[in-house]
């Protein structure tokens, strides 16, 4: 099989699930990986990052990503977010304008987590979406819940919108519509029931992978969602100058990394928003990123926010990974195959839920 997702996280998401599957698995960055050395039993995961892009840009880079993957006899499922953000109808058409697939499902429904579709109204804990904090989301706000309204142009495309709230719901839409001309696409829950794993996701963390008491670990909180962390490790916050859009990262104290080899560098205003705020703060937090990375070569480093994420990734120049644990749904550890040096990567949209930081990951 292979998955595109349109961010980094969301990436790391599906690639977990596949591997408590059991599945080999690759994680890939961009568009300029070949997908012919993949086992058939394997599962490469694709991210694109096509969420932070314009809508044009994501068009032509679904459609770069789809002709390099060999159409059959490989499965496809897009991997869109669960909270609705993204250039959805523009990449579910161009991808199948690439493919063989004539239609495609839409479910982007987490039951799992509380994110249900009712009578085409999209909910998260009985909440329509658009009187959460989505819709302060600074590049996909969310101003209503119904989904005909959000994707007013999906039906002419062939994308069709079915209602979930529960597992069983998935499981008949995915039975209805399996034909094999079907492009599936939505959230975890959906990939967990095509997998056979819905509500019963294995953690595969272990001792040695999420212990790292005394090692030299970078914490980034790059998300607008971020809820902040009590794990006695010090903190940096953005300053406000940098958070206004100076670019100069020597405002930025960070000096606390060198007595505790330990830092989590946080975002601790919301007041800005728009596209050109967005793409400047996850910028200077990667590129701050990247500096103490090539300052204290940190052990692990762990990233809340898919945005995020993709930009450090990307500064850094990792694009290829092997997975090593899942700690909770959504939120995965990778390996970087150039450097070996650990990533844990969590969804912004997500909480922490179940995870006891200092027992996992997180552990100081």
């Amino acid at each position: 099989m292979i998955v595109i997702a349109d961010d980094i996280t969301g990436a790391a998401e599906m690639a977990g699930i596949a591997f408590t599957h059991g599945q080999q698995v690759r994680l890939v960055c961009g568009s300029s990986v070949c997908c012919d050395t993949v086992a058939v039993n394997g599962t490469t995961v694709i991210a694109t990052d096509t969420r932070s892009m314009t809508e044009a840009e994501a068009v032509a880079e679904t459609q770069k990503v789809s002709f390099l993957i060999p159409h059959s006899p490989f499965l496809i499922y897009k991997k869109t977010d669960s909270a609705l953000r993204g250039h959805v109808v523009a990449e579910l058409s161009a991808l199948m304008q690439a493919t063989d697939y004539h239609r495609a499902v839409f479910l982007p429904a987490n039951p799992s987590k509380g994110r249900v579709i009712r009578g085409g109204i999209y909910y998260i804990n009985h909440v329509p979406i658009h009187e959460t904090d989505f819709s302060f989301d600074p590049e996909f706000p969310a101003t209503t819940s119904a989904l005909k309204e959000r994707f007013p142009d999906a039906e002419q495309y062939g994308i069709i919108m079915p209602d979930a709230e529960s597992e069983e719901d998935i499981r008949r839409v995915i039975a209805k519509y399996n034909d094999g001309k079907t492009l599936f696409a939505g959230a975890a829950d959906l990939f967990s029931a095509m997998l056979g794993t819905f509500g019963n996701t294995r953690i595969t963390s272990n001792t040695r992978a999420s212990r790292l008491s005394g090692s030299s670990t970078l914490i980034l909180c790059g998300s607008t969602q971020s809820k902040p962390l009590d794990l006695g490790i010090p903190i940096a916050p953005m300053p406000r100058e940098v958070y206004d859009g100076n670019d100069d990262l020597s405002l930025w104290d960070t000096s606390a990394y060198d007595k505790e080899h330990r830092l989590i560098l946080t975002m601790p205003y919301t007041h800005r928003t728009g596209k050109e705020s967005a793409v400047h703060l996850r910028t200077v937090m990667a590129a701050k990123a990247k500096e103490l990375v090539a300052e204290h070569c940190p052990q692990h480093l762990i990233i809340e926010g898919g945005a995020t994420a993709w930009a450090t990734l990307q500064a850094l120049g990792w694009t290829e990974f092997t997975i090593t644990a899942q700690f909770a749904p959504g939120v995965v550890q990778i390996k970087s195959v150039t450097t070996g040096i650990l990533v844990t990567l969590k969804p912004g949209s997500y909480p922490w839920g179940s995870l006891n930081p200092k027992a996992s990951c997180l552990e100081p």
